[in-house]
């Protein structure tokens, strides 16, 4: 494992406090709230404690309620709400400052066979053709600023290969769609468990951007206001999280101040493992006005 995988997956072994109750933490960076993949896996994470290796989880829908605070720990609390003959129901608060910020139902299912069938794999180049995330941001030169480009060239646990690149810094509008290949920067092995994990983290990243697309403006834009509201995944077939997945991604509404985006992992070889729904606050703010030079000038006499 490369050091920022390994930090994420010591995030995601989270600390048993009592029976149902587990603390989390998050990384040591400049960022104001925490990241909403990494509430949605550790809860995943608190949720699979509570539940036999044999049923693997299937699905997960989540509410983020308020931002999270990056400075003090995260506690989880379990609700046992059904174990059944085949599956198993579980609901995960996520608690800080004595208030809930995340609320997620996941569950569980007994391996069995059924009937299968998928959609195929999008037409698009291969991981190998694209370039790198060291190789975009070279190539954007002395376009950004010198923070933001010391933070895209730092290593990460996740590698991501965009296969059209957006420059957030042009308002430029696109198809509302979004796909890239990831995968993580280090083996991670077989454990189900972790590579479900990893995936949930991993699905947070670039939804709500496909969603501003059309409308040329993004995250960075003067005066928007971005959040996720929502978050739904379903594991359909086992997977790799360090071998490459392609995560179409397309965004067929927006409106209410709210973008709505749906998502598709694919495997290498066109293997359909997962799927994702969000919808998330792209809210345009009206721009500050600007101070009045004459009223605040003293006046003579």
């Amino acid at each position: 494992m490369t050091e920022p995988l390994a930090v994420l997956v010591e995030l995601l072994d989270l600390e048993p406090i009592e029976v149902n109750i587990f603390r989390g933490r998050s990384p040591e960076d400049r960022w104001p709230r925490v990241f909403g993949g990494q509430v949605i896996a550790q809860a995943l994470v608190a949720a699979t404690r509570t539940v036999e290796a044999d049923r693997p989880a299937h699905s997960l829908h989540g509410y983020f309620i308020r931002p999270g605070d990056p400075k003090i720990p995260i506690l989880y609390e379990v609700e046992r709400i059904r174990d059944g003959a085949s599956f198993t129901t579980r609901r995960v608060v996520a608690i800080q400052h004595g208030e809930a910020i995340f609320s997620m139902s996941a569950s569980f299912q007994v391996v069995e066979e059924g009937f299968s069938h998928q959609d195929e794999i999008a037409n698009v180049p291969s991981p190998d053709e694209l370039p790198s995330e060291a190789e975009l941001v070279g190539a954007m030169g002395d376009k950004l600023p010198e923070e933001v480009a010391a933070l895209l060239k730092r290593k990460n646990a996740i590698e991501i290969r965009p296969v059209a690149p957006r420059d957030f810094w042009r308002r430029e509008k696109m198809a509302p769609r979004g796909d890239v290949w990831l995968r993580m920067t280090g083996e991670v092995g077989e454990d189900p468990a972790l590579n479900r994990a990893l995936l949930a983290y991993a699905s947070d990243l670039s939804l709500l951007d496909t969603s501003m697309r059309p409308h040329g403006v993004s995250f960075r834009t003067p005066n928007m206001q971005t959040a996720s509201l929502d978050h739904a995944l379903w594991f359909h077939r086992p997977f790799r999280m360090d071998d490459w997945l392609l995560y179409v991604q397309e965004s067929p509404s927006a409106s209410g101040a709210r973008g709505f985006t749906r998502g598709q992992v694919f495997t290498r070889e066109g293997v359909l493992v997962a799927s994702v729904a969000q919808e998330g606050l792209i809210r345009r703010r009206p721009p500050k006005p600007k101070a009045n030079a004459e009223a605040k000038a003293p006046k003579a006499g």
